[in-house]
């Protein structure tokens, strides 16, 4: 059956019936890190929405172009463009080649990115690795009238923009609004108005990361290399642009600004973002002392940590909300989404062990793949995924005891729906009962020999070796559980 996705497009505020622009082939632009510091809670989320979003436009027979930037030059320290750019100034702090701190931050990030299983974008460009293109956008935009040279920087001229198209078209904000609550910056009198950005900054004598331009030695302005970027690997008119809900305002309204001032039309169909992950109600920040890396996290190195969680845990943890919606983090949160992801392993191991009837229970096993379906197609719900999954998961285990029967067919079809939904497009691993590196099947031919030497041993009425088996199978960290047919392991 052909899936009908909808989308919420953030542009127009409504959901959409997903229909691309030259089907099957799909673009998709995704605004990545900006490469100075570790990945934390935030990116994680970022990460998982839309390997979530890539996943399933493949699953469904989309052909995908998911490109996935680098912003490793021109972020400023402040948002409205003054301050240091942030790489230039860890570098001078540690003493290294900007390029070395973005290398090095840029393994750390795919390193986290692989752990949390998200699959490698087609593309991923550098913005500092373009900087022609992003000279050549800004001769455009001065050729077409929405910019203007000062003093070596070339600014975006909001206001004039705006009298021919929409300026605030994405985040719905009044520029007469925006006059009156942007605040001035020392060293931005070379602007015409205080809302005009910088598409080119001439770079201060100290300035590390600098480039000749037609205007001056410097450096291009955050929001340019995106437009640039997607624009160049996607063309005048792609499907769809994500990122995270901070980055509507100012880089996305920019960037629309940018497109059309360049292409004298809208470039991105549907525009996706995902809510914000927070800590206790307040927004993860640094001077708050609540940051917490995705490396402390799966190492269990941080004071509000009460332990270590695994990757697939965090991944899960992400999945059990809509995208569009907050998280709130908590140790009790994670420890939730931790058994509820256990439950379903568990249940997933046990499909085998079932006995097989001719007659099918009442449970309407085959519609719990189209439910699934269904709430990936309602704008890709892994909540309400992760809820069937659930159904899925409690008939097993009632069959499991006996209370209910299921056919060949039955259990061929829940073990398709974990194989399609949980491990395949919600990108779960299958790695919670052992690390990544072991090899799971023979780990466990290994554990279920020394259940057979303990059942043998109880047959025999040996009960300290009986006893002896899985003490030595508790303290390593196992739970044996003994059953009608056997017994059952798993870690704890």
């Amino acid at each position: 059956m052909e899936q009908k996705l909808s989308v919420y497009n953030t542009l127009t505020r409504t959901k959409e019936v997903f229909e691309p622009l030259h089907a099957p082939h799909v673009g998709m632009y995704v605004c990545g890190p900006t490469v100075y510091s570790d990945a934390h809670l935030g990116h994680a989320r970022h990460g998982v929405t839309f390997d979530l979003l890539f996943r399933y436009l493949q699953h469904i027979g989309y052909k995908v172009r998911y490109v996935r930037n680098i912003t490793d030059v021109g972020h400023l320290e402040n948002e409205e463009g003054s301050g240091e750019d942030r790489i230039a100034k860890k570098a001078r702090l540690e003493q290294l080649e900007p390029m070395e701190v973005v290398q090095y931050y840029s393994n750390r990030y795919h390193k986290v990115m692989d752990d949390l299983n998200t699959l490698p974008p087609s593309i991923e460009p550098h913005a500092s690795g373009h900087i022609i293109e992003q000279i050549e956008s800004i001769k455009e935009i001065l050729k077409n009238g929405y910019a203007y040279e000062s003093n070596g920087s070339v600014y975006f001229d909001v206001e004039k923009y705006n009298k021919d198209y929409d300026y605030g078209i994405l985040s719905h904000r009044n520029i007469e609004e925006m006059l009156n609550t942007t605040r001035s910056l020392d060293g931005q009198e070379e602007k015409r108005s205080k809302v005009d950005f910088a598409l080119w900054k001439k770079a201060s004598p100290e300035h590390i990361m600098r480039w000749p331009s037609p205007w001056s030695d410097g450096f291009p302005g955050w929001h340019l290399e995106c437009s640039t970027m997607s624009i160049k690997y996607l063309g005048k008119e792609f499907d769809i642009h994500g990122g995270g809900l901070d980055l509507m305002f100012p880089h996305h309204e920019c960037e629309i600004a940018q497109n059309t001032a360049m292409e004298k039309h809208q470039v991105v169909k549907y525009w996706m973002h995902n809510n914000m992950i927070t800590i206790g109600g307040q927004k993860m920040a640094r001077s708050l002392g609540n940051f917490i890396t995705l490396e402390q996290l799966f190492a269990g190195d941080h004071p509000l940590l009460e332990k270590a969680y695994s990757p697939m845990v965090v991944r899960f943890f992400i999945l059990q909300a809509h995208y569009r919606s907050t998280v709130d983090f908590s140790n009790e949160s994670l420890q939730a989404a931790e058994k509820s992801l256990e439950r379903l392993i568990d249940s997933y191991n046990r499909i085998e062990k079932i006995q097989e009837s001719d007659i099918s229970c009442d449970i309407d096993i085959k519609g719990l793949r189209q439910k699934c379906y269904d709430a990936m197609n309602d704008d890709i719900n892994s909540a309400v995924v992760i809820a069937h999954l659930c159904e899925a998961s409690t008939a097993i285990n009632s069959a499991c005891a006996g209370n209910i029967t299921l056919t060949k067919e039955d259990k061929d079809e829940l073990k398709g729906i974990f194989d399609t939904f949980l491990f395949g497009v919600l990108g779960i691993r299958n790695d919670s009962v052992v690390g990544n590196n072991t090899n799971t099947e023979a780990f466990g031919k290994a554990v279920d020999m020394l259940l057979e030497i303990r059942q043998k041993a109880k047959e025999n009425k040996d009960w300290a070796t009986s006893d002896h088996i899985r003490n030595e199978l508790a303290k390593a960290g196992f739970e044996i559980k003994d059953g009608k047919d056997g017994a059952e392991w798993k870690l704890k």
